[in-house]
């Protein structure tokens, strides 16, 4: 009985995976270096360039949860190829936590190129912060 339990439990934390992957295609984490934890509760800005008007869109707003996560950026039947830009509004984060910091924001603009699955992090302290792409 356990070992039906475990498989059943494993198959449906498998399929929850898979599902998100195929729902959305950008996903975001925030690690917060300068204590070792994830940033619970930063808003973050997602918007698309018009390339023709250089004008930016916004398309989302969303909040880290409380793993420093935003799973459900651009819904694949939504998305498109094109430049995009992910605003961290990390100033109240480290209000918070009673820390100056020199970034109050943080932009990272990035390409879409196909409809591959785009996670975009970024590690924090108050006075740096690193990103990358992710999978």
């Amino acid at each position: 009985m356990k070992k039906i339990l475990f498989s059943f439990l494993l198959s449906v934390l498998t399929m929850s995976a898979f599902a998100q992957t195929q729902t959305h295609q950008l996903s975001s984490h925030i690690l917060d270096i300068s204590t070792g934890k994830p940033a619970v509760g930063v808003p973050v800005k997602l918007e698309k360039l018009n390339e023709q008007t250089k004008a930016w869109t916004q398309l989302d707003l969303k909040t880290t949860d409380a793993n420093g996560r935003i799973k459900d950026f651009l819904d694949y039947k939504k998305s498109e190829q094109g430049i995009y830009r992910l605003t961290f509004l990390t100033a109240d984060h480290f209000k918070a936590q009673k820390a100056d910091s020199f970034y109050p924001f943080i932009e990272v603009v990035f390409r879409i190129k196909d409809k591959d699955h785009y996670h975009v992090p970024i590690t924090l302290s108050p006075y740096g912060y690193s990103t990358y792409r992710g999978n």
